[in-house]
Order: C-alpha cells, then sequence, then structure tokens
C-alpha cells in the first residue's frame, strides 16, 4: 500500500505540472496550445462567455479554498488516507484547472495593447519574473511538501510528518504572500490585454485577495503571536517601507 500511495503521488504531481506548464501558456496566449485565454474553444455572446467564465474562475476558487482549510483537512482526513490527503488537493485543483481550460469562453476584443518593442519586451520579462517568483516561492517553503510528494515519500519510508516551523527565507522576509505576487505579476503583465484576459485577471485577483484572508486566519491559529508580529512587519503582496 504505501508503494500505491507513492505512485499515486508522482501522478498527481506530474498532473500538476502539466498543468502549470499550460497554465503559462493559456494566461500568456502562447502559440503551439489548442486553447488560451484569448483564443480557441467555443465562442459565444459577449455576456454568456462573461458568465461562463466568471463561474470558471468561482467553481476553482471555490474548490481551492474550501479544500485548504483546515477544518476541511480534519474531517477530509477520516474519509482519506493521510499521507494522500495533500495528493488528492493537488489533483483534484489541477483537474479544475482543466475543466476552466477546456470550457473557458474567447473573449477577442482588446482592451490595451503595446506596440513598443521595448515596453512589449518589458512585459514579457514581468511575465516571465511572475512566474519564476511563483515557482522559487514554492521551493523555498518546501516544494514537494506542498505538492504532496514528501507526504507519500517519508510514508514509505515509515518516518511520521514533521511539525511545521514559520520560516521566512527570501522572499519571505520581505512580504508575506510572495506565490500569490508572483501570480498577480503573471497574470497582469502583457502587451496584449484582451477582454477573456482581463476578466480572466480580475476574477483570478479578488480569488487571491480573499484566499489570503482565509490563510492568514489558519496560519495565527497554527503559530499564534509568531505570525501576528510576522503580519504586523512584513506586506501583504509588496514590501513594507514604513514601520507598523
Amino acid at each position: 500500500m504505501r508503494a500505491l500511495y507513492l505512485a499515486f503521488g508522482v501522478f498527481a504531481y506530474a498532473f500538476f505540472f502539466a498543468t502549470f506548464l499550460y497554465l503559462i501558456a493559456f494566461v500568456g496566449d502562447l502559440p503551439g496550445v489548442p486553447r488560451t485565454v484569448s483564443a480557441g474553444g467555443e465562442s459565444a455572446p459577449v455576456l454568456t462567455a462573461m458568465l461562463v467564465n466568471l463561474a470558471l474562475v468561482a467553481l476553482f476558487g471555490l474548490q481551492h479554498t474550501v479544500m485548504a482549510r483546515q477544518g476541511f483537512k480534519r474531517a477530509w482526513k477520516q474519509i482519506v488516507p493521510e499521507p494522500i490527503e495533500r495528493s488528492i488537493y493537488v489533483l483534484l485543483a489541477s483537474a479544475m484547472l482543466w475543466v476552466l481550460f477546456l470550457l473557458w469562453r474567447p473573449m477577442p476584443a482588446e482592451v490595451w495593447r503595446v506596440d513598443n518593442a521595448v515596453g512589449a519586451a518589458l512585459l514579457w520579462m514581468l511575465f516571465g519574473a511572475g512566474w519564476l517568483i511563483v515557482l522559487v516561492s514554492t521551493f523555498l517553503i518546501s516544494h514537494f511538501e506542498l505538492f504532496g510528494l514528501k507526504q507519500v515519500w517519508m510514508h514509505l519510508r515509515g518516518q511520521a510528518t514533521v511539525t511545521p516551523v514559520l520560516r521566512q527565507p527570501f522572499f519571505y522576509r520581505f512580504v508575506r504572500h510572495p506565490l500569490y505576487a508572483g501570480f498577480f505579476l503573471a497574470f497582469w503583465a502583457t502587451p496584449v490585454m484582451t477582454a477573456g484576459h482581463l476578466l480572466f485577471a480580475a476574477g483570478m485577483s479578488v480569488y487571491m485577495l480573499i484566499a489570503i484572508r482565509f490563510e492568514e486566519r489558519d496560519l495565527l491559529d497554527l503559530f499564534g503571536e509568531d505570525y501576528e508580529r510576522y503580519r504586523a512587519s512584513v506586506g501583504m503582496l509588496t514590501p513594507r517601507f514604513t514601520r507598523a
């Protein structure tokens, strides 16, 4: 059974990584993929496309937020084996993104376009920097634990899970949520902003702001005064240059 859990964890991680790569192409309107935030898929009247796309963002946000809460996890672990609880979460979150990719309705009308070569190159650099910040941030807080691999590996070796410790490595010394900050940058930095891209960026931004509030409640419950002091001294998404 332990080997089976490990195989499941590896599959869930591979599925996540493929989803992450496609998300980059989807948001960036990169060539070579059948559907992006601005092209591909079935066309629909603007109002219909807007409602469908907002529902898809809300569906992803609901799954991602509810399943990440400590109360849900405690109840969920009564149903699913604890070593693969995180892997199941990762698998379902990735699946919800594929639902969004497949059902997204294109809204190609341009909101803005940056034709200046230097300006466009700068925006592409910010786009790439955003995804890099996301990836680096996951490794700073234990990438393989975040996506379930560490749990199944430790279970295979018969090792107990380690008690969480509040750390502030690198980015986390300056902002509390660099991973979300990276997503904000990646979602909004584009030389060609279509109506569909704008809707996606705005919808995901609202979701992330809501998710941060719930996440910080869990962190306060977990780390208590240590996290309260950390929150008072470090900005949420951008560095804080004045004393709280």
